[in-house]
């Protein structure tokens, strides 16, 4: 089949509306979103004429909100159409969206909420609509709250509306843009701070435009692709790559129903490009993992010959390793093994992006050596938020790639990574001082460590104010660690803590499939609380961890955990709504524990 490649560029767009706009002019009956419609039980298409058309709508409704061009306007909505509909409404009569996660916690939200000034939010259910208006202040900015179907009985607060009767039946057919410079806010994105409150990132329509476009060049984006949106929408990353790119290339979107029917929307929708953070293929990779424990030696032997082979391939067709003989076998592993993996996936995946965070170098072997080649990349909310990513065929899975086109970076004091662009933030919401320490001389400086090939390639090589220093002077990278054992599947969750003690120890979530299995082997019987503390399952899992780690210096090894069965969630306030460990809040939990396993020191 010929592939199209149609690609709008910024100038053409002018604004992230008009980029919307022009899509719909060129491709008008083309799919442009496919979802699930439950009413039907089946898989859905709406064409961009279609959206338009909706678009419309919602922006007849908005203007009844008697808002002024810059106000700010609100969502907390799973990946939908309606996200859509409702930002590109909201854009394309001058106001400003700020996105929230739909996992957070009310008093986060309210927060944002206020602190943005947002005057109209649209909400998914009444359960969300009744834990923000018991908030604190109850929304005192939020002059209209919608929601996504009929309101309940019991929900009296008189600026709450159901979507169907906030929109008109019909309207012009035709999208409004106002005249807006590319260089104004069009976003203003909550970053979820590990410490302290979140600060707002302001987003020009030009910061987002420029790093779709950049995007648009290192990977060949056709309008015949299909993307499969999982990370939220409220993630900057979707947000660009998964959503305004696809915009840009007229290619096809699929709304998963939820990670837990992952599996099989793979299956029905088919992707041929992927975009997802870390922790989506490191469960694909545990399950494989725990499936092949089931299966016999010359099983396991095969399928890591595949990978052996597919990694030399790889490296072969990156122009880095020489011609060999166990090339020729692998048309045959590949349909032994390969293949059949790649067909969990849906079978058609020719790109996969990994970004948010670092994806450990064994799974990304595995899948590469599987045949699907992971392009890992790095960015912040901060700049919009790709900075480099690797191309297909200059693909080093240890980096985080080369720089995308007119953005520069450089390494700064302490070596710590700066960049600067077009897509670099224009500041954070009312807070000029963070802004400054943030932005200097125009370069963003990023917190993180890196060092630079002579190729051009990044490399993270820490972060600049997470090191454990431990008593004895010696520095640990802990989320360096914490990654590497989790690669074990027994552990879903791992906080490594030491600073100025004498040695490191470590706080697990096992997982509990995993778990039950090792207490089952093991013959041990107990209460949850038993279990859990049972002296000969902490030995195992202690060297299950040394094994993880067997890499580290001598100094970096855990002397003392502390398991737990119930995962750390958003609601508890120990994740932010982009799933990254909140360490001070995990550690008060834990208090005790720690205290313990300290006794003495």
């Amino acid at each position: 089949m010929a592939l199209t490649k149609d690609i709008i560029t910024p100038e053409e767009a002018g604004t992230l509306a008009g980029l919307f706009k022009e899509r719909a002019r060129r491709s008008p009956d083309s799919v442009a979103y496919r979802y699930f419609d439950e009413a039907r039980e089946q898989w859905s298409d709406t064409s961009w004429a279609e959206m338009r058309h909706e678009i419309s709508r919602w922006q007849a409704a908005l203007e009844k909100e008697g808002l002024d061009k810059g106000s700010r306007v609100a969502l907390m909505v799973r990946n939908c159409r309606e996200w859509v509909m409702y930002d590109q409404a909201a854009l394309g009569l001058g106001m400003v969206t700020v996105p929230l996660y739909v996992d957070d916690r009310p008093e986060n939200v309210a927060y944002i909420i206020q602190d943005s000034g947002s005057e109209v939010l649209l909400l998914m259910n009444n359960d969300q609509c009744r834990a923000l208006l018991d908030t604190e202040g109850r929304l005192p900015t939020v002059k209209r709250i919608i929601v996504m179907g009929p309101v309940a009985s019991d929900i009296t607060d008189e600026r709450v509306v159901g979507m169907h009767t906030w929109l008109p039946a019909a309207s012009s057919n035709e999208m409004t843009v106002v005249a807006v410079d590319p260089g104004e806010l069009a976003s203003i994105v909550y970053t979820s701070g590990t410490t302290g409150r979140p600060k707002g990132v302001m987003l020009s329509h030009g910061n987002m435009l420029s790093n779709a476009y950049a995007c648009a060049h290192v990977l060949d984006i056709f309008r015949e692709d299909i993307f499969l949106s999982f990370l939220p929408m409220s993630h900057t990353l979707e947000r660009t790559a998964g959503y305004y790119l696809t915009v840009m290339s007229g290619s096809t979107v699929a709304y998963a129903r939820s990670v837990l029917q992952l599996a099989e929307d793979l299956l029905v929708v088919r992707p041929t490009i992927l975009i997802s953070v870390p922790r989506i293929y490191e469960r694909v990779y545990n399950r494989i993992s725990d499936q092949l424990e089931a299966k016999s030696p010359l099983a396991r032997k095969l399928f890591m010959s595949a990978v052996d082979v597919g990694m030399y391939r790889f490296e072969y067709r990156m122009k880095r390793a020489p011609w060999h003989v166990k090339l020729l076998a692998w048309p045959i592993l590949n349909a032994l093994v390969a293949k059949k993996v790649r067909s969990r996936l849906g079978g058609r995946l020719r790109l996969a992006v990994s970004g948010g965070a670092p994806l450990a170098p064994p799974i990304a072997n595995v899948f590469i050596g599987l045949g699907l080649d992971i392009l890992q990349g790095y960015g912040l909310t901060e700049s919009s938020p790709v900075i480099s990513v690797n191309r297909p065929d200059a693909n080093i899975p240890a980096s985080i790639g080369t720089v995308i086109n007119d953005v520069e970076v450089k390494i700064g004091d302490n070596d710590e990574l700066l960049s600067r662009g077009p897509n670099t933030m224009l500041g954070y919401w009312n807070m000029p001082e963070a802004t400054a320490e943030t932005i200097k001389d125009g370069w963003l400086y990023t917190g993180d460590k890196a060092r630079i090939d002579d190729a051009g390639h990044i490399y993270i090589t820490g972060r600049i104010k997470e090191i454990l220093v431990l008593a004895n002077g010696e520095k640990v990278p802990p989320a360096d660690m914490e990654m590497a054992i989790a690669l074990d599947s027994l552990f879903d969750q791992v906080l490594v803590l030491g600073e100025g003690k004498p040695y490191l120890s470590a706080l697990i979530v096992v997982n509990p499939e995993q778990w039950e299995k090792l207490c089952v082997e093991k013959g041990a019987v107990g209460s949850k609380e038993e279990l859990l503390t049972n002296p000969a399952l902490l030995d195992i899992v202690r060297d299950r961890i040394a094994q993880q780690i067997s890499s580290f210096p001598g100094y970096a090894q855990i002397h003392q955990v502390t398991l737990d069965i119930e995962p750390w969630g958003i609601e508890e306030g120990l994740l932010t709504p982009s799933m990254k460990m909140r360490r001070g809040p995990i550690m008060e939990k834990y208090k005790a524990a720690i205290a313990e396993m300290y006794k003495g020191h």
